[in-house]
């Protein structure tokens, strides 16, 4: 089984993910956890990269075959091998991310993203996605909060509120295309009512 989760940024996916990933632990799940970009020793310096607020001028096409290098090694490393094993993958973002923060957000061309992500990937799709859906304003406040407390700020963080705007309009046109794949969660709930709706969903899906 492999579940993505998505959502933009604040929107409390590694919260959720961690409760989710003990709760399948303790019902005998054997669970693995990747997040993008990272999750190799390659996507992690990548990662690095990507993440670090120096770099400006870092250009839309430049990120993107960035991102899509990460998840190539993740995909051929470390889902796939674990898939086939019969491991419940959990990770915390996957192409969806692609697609609403280059795409959309960059303004990228869609198609292209679709064919480079094809080759990355091999076509491996999420059996589901969980997308936590936050105001981007909200999301983007519980961002700052985090980083006054010591949480990493990333270069995209840093962007304009329009960017994130974006970002959360694309994820709307992404479910809207797929939405059997994708279970919606109101994630400006409390962080137990979101657990509890995560876990009710994923039950009906017999997961």
């Amino acid at each position: 089984m492999f579940i993505s989760f998505e959502g933009v940024d604040g929107s409390g996916k590694t919260t959720q993910i961690g409760q989710v990933s003990d709760w399948l632990r303790r019902q005998g799940v054997e669970v693995l956890l990747t997040r993008e970009p990272g999750g190799t020793p390659v996507g992690d310096q990548i990662r690095a990269l990507l993440h670090d607020p120096i770099y400006t001028d870092l250009i839309g096409q430049a990120e993107f075959l960035l991102y899509a290098a990460s998840r190539a090694q993740l995909v051929k490393q470390v889902i796939r091998p674990a898939l086939a094993r019969g491991v419940t993958v959990i990770a915390d973002r996957y192409i969806d991310s692609t697609f609403a923060y280059q795409g959309y957000g960059r303004g990228l061309d869609l198609e292209v993203l679709r064919q480079i992500t094809l080759f990355a990937t091999g076509g491996l799709m999420p059996d589901c996605t969980v997308y936590l859906d936050s105001d981007p304003a909200n999301a983007l406040a519980r961002r700052r909060q985090a980083a006054d407390d010591g949480a990493e700020w990333t270069r995209l963080d840093a962007e304009a509120m329009a960017f994130h705007e974006r970002v959360y309009a694309g994820y709307e046109q992404l479910i809207e295309s797929d939405a059997a794949r994708f279970i919606r969660i109101n994630a400006d709930d409390t962080i137990e009512a979101i657990q509890a709706e995560i876990r009710a969903a994923l039950n009906l899906r017999h997961i």
